[in-house]
């Protein structure tokens, strides 16, 4: 990609990006409002409606706290250890056992879903509910008192991967509010979900020899699911939880006993090294014990919330992937497309269509609407248009000449089919939300400093930027959610001015977390790695943030600063939108500007950058779910 600069500093590249955006704001918005962003004299207030009344707040640089505007107020709510029911409470030292643990909030809290109690068939309480949430990964330093495998080998035992294992996957606690927000206790709701916990497995690759394992030769059963990042929700009223970076569970310690075949899909979804060990004391993470378990991860899960007995289900004909989150649009035929990004470098958009129909029930029985359908992915043309592609077994390049023996070997195996259809590499598709009034679908693009780099076919101006190191979100229109053609463009390009950002306000970088809520505003959340966190080109940002878009206006404005190290993740909202929930995940990661001056966190140091939420002077830092709400009892965001 040309670097050549002009005389106005901008690359021809990102001259035609701001042209097209320019384009898109005036045909969209009307000439008023083109003109309201293009020309300073004349302010937005005289030519639309401003859905944003908040004060923007500043941004906030290592300061160890969680701030919002004036007139709100921030109160912690949900913290890893504190129990879901009637369980036990969190020791300040670690020394939780794993069975403890299994009754307790997990670590490093991810997206969340409010799931209302029905007051009669059209309406929903506000004031009650339940609060569903993804537990992603862990932090051995801080879940044990000596640290996990790689702080202490030697101690390492049996009861530290239960308790590791009982610290992922999911919670639902139920939730009330009279004066305020309390977590019911005891609860017949409450539950933890974890990657221990027992699977149903559906969808085409339900049987098939890709998932049989020494103590599940049926294929039928999978115990757990794990780096459960962002999440979904059905129309008809289920949780959809989404395994992400699964492949860092599972060591292989030689690569010797397989063929070429299978070393290409390994090394297609990055499998060999473990992050924490358990396949020393669990030999399903071993994979040369049980080559076909890491297949068995990577999956969208499905559960009723409001019934605890209910056995997840993994949902195999979305595809296997690292899969960032999920959402849906009902299309005019009432089938169901659900859309996902998978989360890396040069990975793709995909998207699911239901092969029938919804018929506007409730219940977890619809949950088998997505056991049939057909998984796309996207190519993003230069002009703007779009087609998703099948990824169907025998049609195109996916046949048994490509290596592909049948439909479950093609989900099994989704990046490496989408390869062959040569879909669009993109730059981390993360989050996709999308908006309730116009049906557009928006991807949230956090980044890639490979890009321009290490490029793949398809690699274009849907990723405008060489090095692309702020990030970006993209559109996606279509007729109907059950198209298979679309047409695209880049909302906005993230970062500085000096970057070519084309925010309208308050600025930000990587993009991450996406909602828009029922009255058009578009909440970013922000997830700048603890590496440029307050420093160099990112110190402008500081600490992770989350800010609300005007999307009739264009204007940005900063809503909410986390603490120390933190990412800002996860958000939702009861529905009359007087209350909001946000989670802040892993506060007290070091940042590299603070390892610079010697803040070192160890298993005996492990608040060396924050103690936030609890601010004990011997505490350590807890993931912890925020519930927001405005002091004179408005809706959020005026």
């Amino acid at each position: 990609m040309s670097e050549e600069k002009n005389l106005n500093n901008e690359s021809p590249l990102s001259l035609l990006i701001h042209r097209r955006l320019s384009r898109r704001q005036a045909l969209q918005y009307g000439l008023s409002a083109f003109l309201a962003s293009a020309m300073p004299g004349l302010g937005q207030a005289e030519t639309l409606k401003g859905l944003i009344g908040f004060k923007a707040i500043d941004i906030a640089h290592l300061i160890d706290e969680v701030i919002v505007p004036e007139g709100y107020d921030a109160r912690i709510f949900y913290r890893w250890g504190d129990p879901v029911s009637d369980g036990p409470s969190f020791k300040i030292d670690a020394s939780n056992s794993a069975q403890e643990q299994l009754q307790q909030a997990g670590m490093h809290h991810d997206a969340l879903q409010f799931f209302p109690f029905p007051t009669s068939l059209e309406q929903e309480q506000s004031n009650h509910g339940l609060l569903v949430m993804n537990h992603e990964y862990i932090d051995p330093q801080l879940l044990h008192a000596d640290g996990g495998f790689m702080d202490s080998p030697e101690s390492y035992s049996a009861e530290k991967v239960k308790k590791e294992q009982y610290a992922h996957g999911v919670s639902v606690i139920e939730i009330k509010k009279t004066e305020d927000w309390q977590i019911v206790r005891p609860s017949t709701y409450a539950r933890r979900i974890t990657a221990r916990t027992a699977m149903s497995v559906s969808g085409p690759v339900a049987g098939s020899d890709f998932i049989r394992t020494s103590v599940d030769p049926q294929g039928k059963e999978i115990l757990g699911t794990l780096n459960n990042c962002s999440n979904g929700k059905t129309p008809w009223g289920t949780y959809l939880t989404c395994e992400e970076n699964f492949n860092g569970y599972f060591q292989l310690a030689t690569a010797e006993m397989l063929d070429e075949r299978q070393r290409e899909l390994m090394q297609r979804y990055e499998l060999g090294t473990s992050y924490y060990g358990w396949q020393q004391h669990d030999k399903r993470f071993d994979l040369e014990s049980e080559p076909n378990e890491a297949n068995r991860f990577g999956w969208i899960v499905e559960f009723d919330p409001f019934d605890p007995a209910s056995k997840p289900v993994k949902r195999t004909a979305l595809g296997r992937f690292a899969h960032e989150n999920v959402a849906h649009k009902v299309a005019k035929d009432n089938r169901i497309a659900f859309y996902s990004g998978d989360d890396a470098k040069f990975e793709y958009i995909y998207k699911f269509i239901t092969e029938k129909s919804w018929d506007g029930s409730l219940g977890a029985q619809n949950g088998q609407l997505m056991d049939e359908g057909i998984l796309y992915v996207a190519q993003l043309n230069e002009n703007g248009s779009g087609i998703w592609l099948p990824l169907v077994f025998g049609e195109g390049k996916l046949t048994s000449e490509a290596g592909f023996s049948d439909q479950a070997d093609v989900l099994v195996h989704a990046r490496l089919a989408a390869d062959y259809l040569s879909a669009t590499p993109m730059d981390r598709p993360e989050w996709i939300t999308v908006n309730p009034d116009s049906g557009d679908v928006l991807v949230s693009l956090t980044n890639n400093s490979s890009r321009g780099q290490q490029d793949k076919p398809n690699a274009h101006s849907a990723n405008p930027r060489a090095n692309n190191q702020f990030g970006h979100i993209i559109k996606i229109t279509e007729q109907d959610a059950s198209s298979t053609h679309f047409n695209w463009d880049v909302v906005v390009l993230a970062g500085d001015k000096q970057s070519d950002s084309t925010i309208r306000g308050d600025q930000y970088a990587n993009p991450d977390g996406l909602m828009i809520d029922k009255r058009g505003v578009l909440w970013v959340q922000t997830d700048v790695s603890s590496m440029r966190l307050n420093t160099g080109s990112f110190a402008q940002f500081g600490n992770n943030q989350m800010l609300a878009v005007d999307l009739n206006t264009q204007e940005t404005r900063r809503f909410l600063t986390g603490p120390i190290g933190c990412e800002i993740t996860g958000v939702t909202m009861t529905d009359d939108q007087k209350t909001m929930w946000v989670n802040v995940q892993h506060p007290g990661e070091v940042p590299s500007i603070l390892k610079q001056k010697g803040v070192i966190k160890s298993p005996q140091h492990p608040n060396a950058a924050s103690n936030w939420p609890d601010k004990k002077p011997n505490g350590r830092p807890r993931s912890a779910t925020v519930v927001i709400t405005k002091r004179d009892g408005g809706v959020i965001g005026t």
